[in-house]
Formats: structure tokens, sequence, C-alpha cells
């Protein structure tokens, strides 16, 4: 049996970690198991089928963040038509009690799943006669923390206040394939990464990033100097590295923006400006460590 909680999670920011808290301290009391039940898809995706969304993590993104977070067990549900008609009560009894064995559901205090809704009491109500002891959660006291307010702060590249509202660095995900290779006779090899459809990209500019091969710039934009059109072109020089990268992939955690995309005169005052991005990114990596 388990104490669990549900959620779509994106980003698992500090507002979800607090919640997620309040279920691992629940799991101890009881000695039950503590799981997060999640979705395979965002649920707008299915109830608006013109819904795009821009999000904050992958599926396996979000299953990592959640296992970090402490929690035991973590249960990805195919979210379909059916399971968006379902009335918050059937899915209670046929899907929490009887499918995932949930014993105590630990609920957002704004939170509500199930076609129709409910009010609390009636959560309560329904858990009631399908075995489930339902548990509202304490209100997380930042209100700001929220996925839609992460995705702002992106979207203005602000990473590293949206870092702040994460509890982490926002992280990218791409493999790496064939680019332009400008970089590389400019003296500053990048790899270009392709990243996953529906996942947010920050707004163009040059980042701080750290990869696991260790720290780098990012650009992203559409290369307005080799006026490369309306494309847009995310690549990464990792600082001392050599190696091929091609068909790899890399996770990239921003650390800060430095600047916005510009267009310079000639290729040898972009190769200039580039040197200066790593001159600034590494007092930037040189200032995280000493507050660390």
């Amino acid at each position: 049996m388990f104490v669990a909680t549900i959620g779509f999670f994106d980003g698992v920011h500090c507002g979800h970690r607090f919640l997620i808290s309040q279920v691992l301290e629940q799991a101890r009391k009881e000695g039950l198991l503590s799981m997060a039940i999640t979705m395979d898809r965002h649920p707008k995706t299915i109830v608006a089928t013109d819904y795009v969304p821009c999000l904050l993590t992958t599926t396996e993104e979000r299953m990592a963040l959640l296992r970090k977070s402490g929690i035991e067990h973590v249960e990805v549900l195919e979210f379909d038509r059916k399971m968006a008609e379902m009335d918050a009560r059937t899915f209670m009894k046929e899907v929490l009690r009887k499918r995932l064995d949930v014993s105590t559901l630990v609920m957002g205090y704004d939170h509500r799943f199930g076609h129709g809704g409910g009010t609390h009491e009636d959560y309560v109500k329904w858990g009631r006669e399908c075995g489930i002891k339902v548990v509202i959660a304490q209100q997380f006291k930042n209100h700001y923390a929220s996925s839609s307010e992460i995705r702002r702060l992106l979207t203005e590249g602000k990473v590293k206040d949206a870092a702040k509202l994460l509890n982490h660095p926002y992280v990218l995900t791409g493999i790496v394939e064939s680019g332009h290779q400008v970089g590389r006779t400019l003296g500053f090899p990048t790899a270009n990464l392709n990243i996953a459809e529906n996942k947010l990209i920050p707004a163009t500019g040059v980042y701080a990033v750290m990869t696991e091969l260790g720290a780098g710039i990012m650009n992203i934009g559409r290369r307005p100097t080799l006026n490369n059109g309306t494309n847009l072109s995310i690549e990464v020089h990792i600082m001392n590295y050599k190696g091929n990268l091609y068909g790899k992939e890399l996770h990239l955690s921003f650390i800060e923006r430095i600047r916005e995309e510009k267009k310079f005169a000639s290729l040898e005052e972009l190769k200039a400006q580039i040197q200066e991005d790593i001159n600034q990114a590494s007092a930037m990596f040189d200032a995280t460590d000493k507050t660390v």
C-alpha cells in the first residue's frame, strides 16, 4: 500500500517539493511507501486538442526529479480520452485504489482531478467509500512558485530567477547533430543540439551553462551574423573539450544569461565577442564556486 499524491509536476519546482515533503512525512507516520502519480502527456493536450504545451520537463526528466526528491515509486499514467472523461469518484476507486493500491492520498490544497472535479469534502467522501484516506496538504507560501511563472521567466531569459523557483537549474537535453561548423573555423567548435519536441527553449541569447563534460557557453538564436534566416539554432561550446560528440546526448544546466544575440559586422568581431563571452562565463562559474 502507498501514500500517494497526483499531478503533472512539470518542472518539479519548489512548490511541488513542498507537497512531496508532506507525502514523505505522511508515509513515514503510516509506515508505508511513498508514490508520485503523473501522466505521460499534459492533460490539456487531450482536453483541448489545439493546446501545444511548452514543457519544463520531459517525462523522463520528471521521473528522475521526482525520484531525486525522495519519492520511492513514480507511476506514469497513460492519459487518454477515456481517462480524461472519468469522474473523480470512479478514478479514485478503479485507478488509485484497485490498480495502484493507494491507501492515503495527499492532495495539493488547490488541486482537483477527475472529470467535473469536486470539493475537498467530495474527495474525502469518495475516498472513504473506496478505502482511501484523503489528506489536504498545507499551502506553499510562495505563490510565485508555479510552472507557468517559471515558463514566463525562461521565455524572458531570466534563467537564474527560474532556477530559484525550480530549486535547481533549468535543463535542456539534446542529441548532438551535424551543424554548419562555422564555430570550428573561428576556433570555438560548437555542438549543435536537437531538442525534444515541446520542450521549452529559453529566450534567444548567450548563456553560461554546465554540462556533464564541463562548463560552456550556449547560443540560442538565428545566427544573424551568418544570415541564418529564421531557423533557430541551439549550439554549445564546451570549454577545454576536444572530443567528438556527434550522436551523443548532452544535458545542459543553465547558470546565467550573458547577453542578447546580436549581429556583428564581421566574423572577426564575432570571434572577439565569443572570447569575451567565455571570459564572462568563466567569471560567473568562479563566483558560483566561491558561494558553494
